[in-house]
This record gives C-alpha cells, sequence and structure tokens, in this order.
C-alpha cells in the first residue's frame, strides 16, 4: 500500500490521552501517520481513540494462529496485544515459538511476543512437557525483535526460594533490559514483595500480575510497585471484583487483559468490550481507554499510535464512547476492519505438531477404591475463576471402584500424555454438572497433556481416542454422538479460518451445556484443571497436585486431614 492511499482526513471527536483531554475537529492522516489536528466544531458524531491493546494474552487459547486470530480481534478496535507464546512452547520449544513469530510477521495486528521463563510451567518431575527452554534459549529468542519482554514467571514458589535455573532466566531479562511479567495468584504481603524484587532487594524486578482475584490482593502489588492488568478471558473473569479500582488508581498503574480468550467470545467482542462495561459502571472513558492504550505503550515500548503528530496511524473510530462499537480500526494508516469486517483474507496454515500416543480403554482409568476410606479429595472448579478448590466427598463405590456419581455432581477427570504412551491420571472433580456423556481437549494449559472430565468411563476414552485420532483437538462423545473440532497446530490451533473454528467451537460448546454443564465456558475451564501453578488442587499426567504444598498428595487423604 502507498503512502497516497495512507493519506486522508478524519473528522469528529478525538481521545488524545497523551494530552489528557477531548476535543473535536479535523486530524489528517499523511502516508499512514498523524499529521496536524486542526481543532473546531464539527458536524460528525463519530469519535476516534488511538487503537486498543491487550496487555497479556496466549493467541494459541483463540485455538487461532496469529493471523487468524487477528482477523477475529481487528474488527473489534485491537491494534496491538502482548502475548506471551508459553503454550506453543511447552509443546515445541524454541521451533514453537519461531512458528508463532514467522506466522505473525504475516498481519498487520502489532503483535509483542515474550520469551517463555517456565516452559515447563514447573519441572519434569511433576508434568510432561514436549519441550524445555533454558536460559540459553531466552538469549536466543531475545535476539528476535519480536521478542519484548520476559513472559509470566509462573513457577512463584521457585522465585520464593530462589530457584538457580528460573533466576538464571531472569538475569538474562534483567540484562535486556525489558519488562518482566508475574503470575502471582493470591499472593499477598511478604510474600508478594519478595516475589516482586526477586532477589533484588528494594527493586522493582517483576512488574506486572494479571492473576489479582480480588481488590485486596491487586492494592497490595499496587502498593508494591506492580502494575495491575485487569483480566476478563473466557474462563477467568475478575472485571467485576477489579474494576473499583479504575476510581481509586492512576490509570498508568492498570492495564486491560484477556489472558485466554475462546474464539466464540473474541468473535463477540475484545478490548472495546472492557472498555463499554467499565464506563458503564461508571468510570471515566478518558481513564480506561489511558489503560488500554497509553499505559501498554509506555510499559512495553510498543510501537503504536497514540493520535500525537508523528505517531503510527492506529486509530480505532467509533460510534460512541458508551457502547464502544467500532465502526473501523486502522493500523499504520490502512484500514483493515470495518463495519465488523475483517478486510484481510485468510491465508494457508503451515501445520507443526508434537503427538504420540495411543489410544486408551475403560480398564486404564479405573480407580481402585480404599475399603477403609470415608473420602476422597475433589477439585473443585469455580465458573469464572481458574483457581480452584479442594473438597472432600464420599465416593460412590461399586465393584472395588470409585464411580462417578452425578447426585453430588461428582465426575471422573483423567490427563493422558500426549508426548508418549504412559499410564493415565485419573481423580474426580465437582462443577461441570455434566448429566451425561464426556468432553476432552489437547489445550490443558501448560504442557497440553490431554484432559478429559465426563459421568462414564466409556464416554472418556471415547473422547479422548477422538482427540488422539486426530493428534489434537476439542471432542464430546456421548454414547453413539462424537464429535471433535480438530487442532493439527502443536495440538493447540487450528489450520482453518477463523470463522470455521468460531462455527465448530461455538456448536461443540453449546452442546457441552446441553449435556448437562452449567459452566460460562466448559472447555476453557477443563483447560485449567491441569495448570499445577494455579492453586488449589490440580491434576496432571503424573498425579493430583496441591497448590498449597507445591506437591503430590493423595486421592485419599491421610487419617486427620
Amino acid at each position: 500500500m502507498n503512502d497516497s492511499s495512507r493519506s486522508f482526513i478524519l473528522e469528529g471527536s478525538f481521545v488524545f490521552v497523551a494530552q489528557k483531554r477531548i476535543a473535536s475537529g479535523k486530524l489528517y492522516i499523511v502516508g499512514g501517520k498523524v499529521g496536524t489536528f486542526e481543532e473546531g466544531p464539527t458536524d460528525s458524531t463519530r469519535w476516534f481513540t488511538p487503537g486498543f491493546v491487550d496487555a497479556h494474552i496466549h493467541i494459541e487459547s483463540s485455538l487461532l494462529v496469529p493471523t487468524e486470530f487477528a482477523r477475529l480481534a481487528l474488527p473489534h478496535g485491537t491494534v496491538a496485544t502482548v502475548s506471551d507464546p508459553h503454550e506453543i512452547a511447552n509443546v515445541l520449544g524454541v521451533a514453537g515459538v519461531q512458528y508463532m513469530l514467522e506466522n505473525a510477521r504475516r498481519t498487520p495486528l502489532k503483535i509483542l511476543f515474550g520469551a517463555p521463563p517456565c516452559v515447563p510451567a514447573t519441572c519434569s518431575a511433576l508434568e510432561t512437557a514436549g519441550a524445555e527452554l533454558t536460559a540459553s534459549d531466552l538469549k536466543e529468542l531475545f535476539q528476535e525483535k519480536e521478542i519484548g519482554y520476559l513472559a509470566e514467571v509462573m513457577n512463584f514458589p521457585a522465585v520464593l526460594s530462589q530457584e538457580e535455573t528460573l533466576m538464571e532466566k531472569i538475569q538474562v531479562a534483567l540484562e535486556q533490559q525489558v519488562p518482566i511479567d508475574g503470575h502471582f495468584p493470591g499472593g499477598r504481603g511478604r510474600d508478594a514483595q519478595q516475589y516482586i524484587e526477586a532477589g533484588r532487594a528494594g527493586e522493582v524486578t517483576i512488574s506486572t500480575d494479571h492473576e489479582c482475584f480480588t481488590i485486596e490482593e491487586a492494592r497490595d502489588k499496587l502498593s508494591c510497585g506492580m502494575k495491575i492488568a485487569v483480566r476478563e478471558g473466557s474462563a477467568a473473569q475478575n472485571l467485576e471484583a477489579l474494576h473499583p479500582l479504575f476510581s481509586s488508581t492512576d490509570p498508568e498503574n492498570l492495564m486491560l487483559c484477556s489472558d485466554d480468550r475462546h474464539p466464540d467470545t473474541l468473535a463477540q467482542g475484545h478490548i472495546n468490550e472492557l472498555l463499554r462495561r467499565l464506563v458503564e459502571k461508571g468510570h471515566d472513558p478518558l481513564s480506561v481507554i489511558t489503560s488500554a492504550t497509553a499505559t501498554p505503550k509506555a510499559h512495553y515500548s510498543l510501537d503504536i499510535g497514540l493520535l500525537e503528530e508523528g505517531d503510527p496511524a492506529d486509530i480505532v473510530e467509533l460510534e460512541d464512547l458508551t457502547s464502544f462499537r467500532v465502526l473501523a480500526t486502522y493500523i499504520n494508516g490502512e484500514q483493515v476492519a470495518k463495519e465488523g469486517q475483517c478486510l484481510l483474507p485468510s491465508e494457508p496454515i503451515e501445520v507443526r505438531n508434537n503427538f504420540s500416543c495411543t489410544e486408551i480403554s475403560p480398564p486404564s482409568i479405573r480407580v481402585s477404591a480404599t475399603k477403609s476410606s470415608e473420602e476422597i479429595r475433589v477439585i473443585d472448579v469455580l465458573d469464572g475463576e481458574i483457581v480452584t478448590a479442594e473438597a472432600f466427598l464420599s465416593p460412590r463405590i461399586e465393584d472395588g471402584e470409585y464411580r462417578c456419581d452425578l447426585s453430588q455432581d461428582l465426575l471422573k477427570l483423567v490427563v493422558i500424555n500426549r508426548y508418549h504412551d504412559a499410564p493415565p491420571a485419573a481423580a474426580f472433580c465437582r462443577g461441570f454438572t455434566l448429566r451425561q456423556g464426556a468432553i476432552a481437549s489437547s489445550v490443558a494449559h501448560d504442557c497440553h497433556n490431554i484432559i478429559a472430565v465426563g459421568t462414564n468411563d466409556e464416554d472418556i476414552c471415547a473422547a479422548v481416542n477422538l482427540v488422539i485420532e486426530k493428534k489434537g483437538g476439542l471432542s464430546l462423545a456421548a454414547g453413539e454422538e462424537k464429535r471433535i473440532l480438530p487442532l493439527p497446530v502443536g495440538g493447540i490451533m487450528s489450520d482453518r479460518p477463523a470463522e470455521e473454528v468460531v462455527t465448530a467451537y461455538t456448536a461443540l460448546d453449546t452442546r457441552a451445556r446441553e449435556l448437562g454443564s452449567s459452566l460460562r465456558a466448559p472447555y476453557m475451564s477443563l483447560s485449567f484443571l491441569a495448570l499445577l501453578v494455579i492453586p488449589e488442587l490440580k491434576l496432571s499426567d503424573k498425579g493430583l497436585f496441591s497448590g498449597k504444598s507445591f506437591g503430590f498428595v493423595s486421592l485419599v487423604p491421610e487419617k486427620g486431614l
């Protein structure tokens, strides 16, 4: 596109976040850059703001490669993302991160990637990943211009204990003088301070956190010098709890993010939807737009414009500052979306994968009962959260086995190593409310083994085997009914256009609800039940794991517990 085609005039009301003011008039765009602004009265009812930034997201969780993710995000005014590629890194290592970089270069969406320090998220003794990233690997990644920060430091116990390998990776980032993202759910007080300083007393080393789920936690971390990214994703939804921050905290210390957003919710809205809700709750539009634009730009040194003269023309045209309905999106002066439609075509997608396991059968997931046991540990799934609780329930026992008990909403949960054949891990959970059938997924944060939940062993195995057959996907099985959305790219992303993925995902999600699930995002919630670094109780391919003790625990609790 030549400079003349990126030269035009915008007329209406403009939100100048750097100047902290709103003014009407005409803005001249010259060769893809912001030119002069002529302030004055106008008949136009259009509003213009800088393009929006998702300050923390895993693009892989949209089930889409970056080019297709962009085709869903751009119509909502998103012009940039701060993206942690640790999902694909857990599957394919450095090659996986390079895959994301190569694909992202084919879209105008401005994607800043991080170098993932926690691959695997914990260690190989706790879960099986497809790869490992060393400090040397991170140094290699930082040579890429698209890598601009150290991605979330998930293994907070290792930071608190000053574990040598992780501290070496943090030192690499300090030498590169790049921001370091945090991940410390529930961190408060002295522990939070120690984590933020990460071995450098008195210095803010780990400078952001997107895991706060109470306002008290967020305020603790803000007082220690952190910036807080308020998260509203498909499963973890914290805006309701944290929105009062926007009336009491400088917008330069707050950002907005989605973290993980499945394709159906991404098709409906992105950061613009968070802005709409914040304004609806009475927060100042100029302030919240600042948090969605200027704050991430400054923190991550993003190459995005703020409507200042000489800036890249990264602009969102809105109907108003109430609905935040996006009429058009411009990046570097190029119109990339209009009236809810992306103007970019789909492109062919290269498939790379790491998937090697064979089908399972019901005997392999049976759980023998302990006659003396009256209760077992149960993972309590919390709707709208990725944290879980630990419960103790008396299970149903038949033929010497613990069985699902729908009267208690007690369902079986299994995790299967997808990198090589190994005995499945099995446990029980409550909160999915399925009345029949099973669902399975090879999107299981962060190692992306296969995870499944269901009402009976036969359907669980059928759902798992569908995923194995396609070498990745989301599946559902209920008797003779079998459905799957294949995810052949790393077992976590589709090779199909975004619109097809949205349709297929929505159908699966709807069917899971018809089978009884009351969760707002059943597949997303399922994917986090293997994420060991999020409290309180999770399941890896090696067993039941406690986030409190940060170690394995038995299904049958020891006496006295």
